[in-house]
């Protein structure tokens, strides 16, 4: 790589991940060789978001040009831009059922477009800073927002209405995801922690390890596990259940930007500013 990865994403059927990087450029990779399978152009700026949609068929990237760009895996074909913005994009997520895309944008609205038409369904305001991150409940109802607001906000994303506020972190919610049953969203941020929260309740549990700000959050397809990755080059694995570091993956010479895991648990992609990526096998 020839410029910072600041986002990686991993294809639900496994066989494929994403990169984005400061060159402009997406990348696809084999999951299982490391090969690079393709590039796509198309950006005039800093790729900060890539996301599969859930068939695996289609990926969605954020820029600091402003737009999201829609692929063909397959082909890496540019299927269309959807352009609304009035500044860089963070983030992208495509609704389960894939009909619908997030977008979290430096201008502190969330736009909602028809991935079929690329139409804007609406848009989402109420955040007082840049969104970084946004992500689809497991049953498609619920969208919830990390900003530098210090908030995560949960949205009623088909009517637009608000559901609730948390207080997610002192300077900047970086990252959100929720758990796979959907009853748990996770955060991290610029206070160099990861929150559990259970969202109906809006009761916390604080992970405190690393020391720097946590950039990125997963958790593993069963739930159990939780991956964070951290500006202090790092990443950590946690138990869910007890709160326990399980082990600190250390190679990245830089901040670590992103992570993601494999549909089948067993692997977990890194993107980082030493222009890496990196794949970890985990059993």
């Amino acid at each position: 790589m020839i410029a910072a990865v600041r986002s990686v994403a991993i294809s639900p059927n496994g066989t494929t991940f994403a990169s984005g990087s400061e060159d402009w450029t997406i990348k696809l990779w084999n999951l299982n060789t490391g090969q690079e399978i393709n590039t796509l152009f198309g950006h005039s700026s800093t790729v900060r978001a890539v996301t599969f949609s859930p068939d695996s068929q289609t990926i969605a990237s954020g820029s600091d040009d402003k737009t999201i760009k829609l692929w063909k895996v397959n082909t890496g074909e540019e299927i269309r831009t959807l352009s609304g913005h009035s500044d860089w994009v963070r983030a992208v997520a495509f609704s389960p059922d894939g009909q619908t895309l997030a977008s979290g944008s430096n201008d502190k609205t969330i736009k909602l477009w028809n991935v079929n038409t690329g139409e804007e369904i609406r848009t989402l305001s109420g955040h007082s800073d840049y969104i970084q991150s946004v992500a689809f409940s497991p049953d498609g109802q619920t969208l919830a927002s990390g900003s530098c607001d210090s908030t995560i906000k949960l949205w009623d994303w088909k009517t637009g209405e608000e559901i609730l506020t948390l207080e997610g972190d002192k300077y900047c919610v970086r990252a959100v995801a929720f758990s796979p049953d959907g009853q748990t969203l996770l955060s991290g941020g610029k206070d160099h922690s990861m929150v559990v929260w259970n969202w109906q309740t809006g009761y916390p549990r604080i992970f405190g390890g690393h020391s720097s700000t946590v950039t990125s959050v997963a958790f593993s397809p069963d739930g159990q596990i939780l991956a964070s990755g951290s500006d202090d080059k790092t990443i950590k694995l946690w138990d869910l259940q007890t709160g326990q570091e399980i082990v600190t993956l250390s190679g990245h010479s830089s901040y670590v930007e992103s992570v993601a895991f494999s549909p089948d648990g067993n692997t977990l992609v890194s993107g980082g500013y030493d222009k890496t990526v990196k794949v970890w096998r985990l059993q």
